[in-house]
């Protein structure tokens, strides 16, 4: 399992966004990389730069993801018919993970993988411990009923830095949520702008 071992908001200053949109990190003060010459990158990154940039923002952006799997759902998305943009966008947020982060049951999307990780997580009342595990429409997601009162759940839920996605039902009483459908990108409510057009031409190379 991949794990990022440094502050995971270095990432933010190295990516020149605030990534994950939380109100702490570091580039709303700091908007310029890391390291001792950060202040002084001016050059112009080339068209290569630019599209390694957009593919590490989205890949990123939904946590433990390694090259390998990334590069994965690019075949496979490019295989399936339609717009294969749209499609990485679609088979990222089916993620377990992605959906438990969305339906707001946890705070980051790094704790999101670890509470699906330890079973906290059911998908269509039988526990699943796999955050890579693909969603299918109709699916119901819920929190077992002996994790519904885990303090960093509660703090998830009552916060008000996100919003659920309308792609995404929840009842926050019970607890439980249904994937209704898979998402545009317009429907993906990214803090950043994401460009998964140039992630393609990445891949396509």
């Amino acid at each position: 399992m991949t794990r990022i071992l440094k502050s995971k908001y270095k990432i933010d200053r190295r990516l020149r966004c605030n990534l994950w949109g939380r109100p702490k990190s570091p580039f709303n003060r700091r908007d310029y990389p890391p390291g001792l010459n950060g202040q002084n990158r001016k050059k112009k990154p080339s068209d290569f730069g630019i599209q390694l940039m957009a593919k590490q923002k989205l890949k990123c952006h939904y946590g433990y993801i390694t090259e390998k799997q990334f590069r994965n759902l690019f075949f496979k998305a490019s295989k399936i018919k339609g717009n294969t943009s749209e499609n990485l966008i679609e088979l990222l947020e089916r993620r377990l993970d992605a959906t438990v982060y969305r339906m707001k049951f946890s705070t980051t999307i790094f704790a999101a993988r670890q509470f699906v990780s330890h079973g906290h997580i059911l998908v269509n009342g039988k526990k699943v411990t796999i955050s890579s595990y693909s969603l299918k429409d109709g699916d119901i997601v819920e929190v077992k009923e002996k994790s519904r009162e885990i303090p960093v759940l509660l703090e998830a839920i009552s916060s008000t830095e996100r919003e659920t996605p309308q792609y995404l039902s929840v009842d926050y009483d019970k607890l439980k949520g249904t994937f209704v459908k898979g998402p545009k990108l317009d429907e993906v409510p990214y803090p950043v702008v994401m460009e998964p057009n140039l992630v393609i031409e990445y891949y396509s190379r």
